[in-house]
């Protein structure tokens, strides 16, 4: 009686682990020309705040010089720092927007 044995290796699933991607802050910075009334639009169109919640960053930004606007993954923090800067060029303001690592 021939008898074949059969050696299988199992290869285990090799579990790569991944770092969640480093985050960037997105700062709004004051200026002396930009309106309020255009820095809280800014706020709900790029950022998605409230009413309420842009009113309360706008007024950081005024009288502390800056605020966060919020925390993002890089190429994200990107993104929104050229669309707020490219939409204050369209419509005549100089507000200022920055990003940097969380």
């Amino acid at each position: 009686m021939n008898t074949k044995h059969e050696s299988t290796t199992l290869l285990e699933a090799e579990r790569s682990k991944t770092k969640p991607p480093k985050l960037f802050k997105v700062i709004l910075l004051n200026d002396d020309y930009s309106t309020m009334v255009f820095v809280v639009e800014v706020l709900q169109t790029f950022f998605a705040m409230s009413r309420e919640r842009a009113m309360q960053v706008m007024l950081q930004v005024h009288s502390k010089g800056s605020a966060v606007c919020g925390v993002y993954p890089k190429d994200t923090a990107e993104t929104k720092v050229a669309q707020v800067t490219e939409f204050a060029i369209e419509n005549g303001h100089p507000l200022r927007c920055t990003l940097e690592e969380d």
